[in-house]
């Protein structure tokens, strides 16, 4: 993505709703150069406003994704593994299904802790894990959060039609990060199929 429509749509992707003034900030353009995009993108039913009553004055308005521009960022071959699952789930029944889970977390937690054994303090650890979750397209970040905790977000889920066809992808990717990061204690704040822009966890160290 590397069209200033794409820069649009990728930054409010990752950082949520923003104002016409907030993205030519960001992009360093005009606020007129924005709206031409903005106004093309809203035509084309990827973008919405919503309005934001601030301090003084009018309510401004601010641009966020419909569900359609969910479309312009990868979904691995959503159609196809939905129908495989279901056919996985009909061959050998849910708990068939189940064992294709756990195998694939199975694979995943070992991949994990091989690249996170030399990370040689925590925040190392978890700076290694989000470079291996955006690097499998889940758009992820961390942050610090003050007293030991930090955020973990994933802006963007990569197998969100599978993951909605069996949330056992959810559970496993809980169970994943609690592995990973163990000591820590890693609870789900945001999560993209209750409605979120986002997933988000919250890690908090003992």
């Amino acid at each position: 993505m590397n069209t200033p429509a794409d820069a649009i749509l990728l930054r409010l992707k990752t950082h949520g709703p923003a104002s016409t003034a907030e993205l030519a900030a960001h992009l360093g353009v005009t606020r007129q150069a924005v709206r031409l995009q903005t106004e093309k993108l809203a035509a084309q039913g990827l973008l919405a406003t919503e309005s934001v009553r601030g301090a003084v004055g009018r309510p401004g308005a601010r641009w966020s994704l419909t569900p359609a521009a969910q479309s312009r960022f990868p979904d691995a071959h959503a159609q196809v593994t939905v129908e495989l699952l279901e056919a996985v789930r009909e061959e050998f029944g849910v708990a068939g299904l189940d064992r294709l889970i756990q195998r694939r977390e199975t694979a995943s937690r070992e991949a994990y802790l091989r690249a996170l054994a030399d990370a040689p303090d925590f925040e190392a650890r978890l700076d290694q894990l989000t470079r291996l979750r955006a690097a499998e397209g889940y758009m992820a970040e961390w942050s610090p959060a003050g007293d030991g905790a930090y955020v973990l977000v994933e802006n963007h889920c990569p197998i969100c039609a599978a993951a909605s066809a069996c949330q056992g992808f959810c559970r496993s990717e809980l169970d994943l990060f609690r592995l990973a990061l163990a000591p820590a204690k890693v609870e789900r704040i945001d999560h993209i199929l209750q409605g979120a822009r986002r997933c988000a966890y919250l890690v908090t160290l003992a």
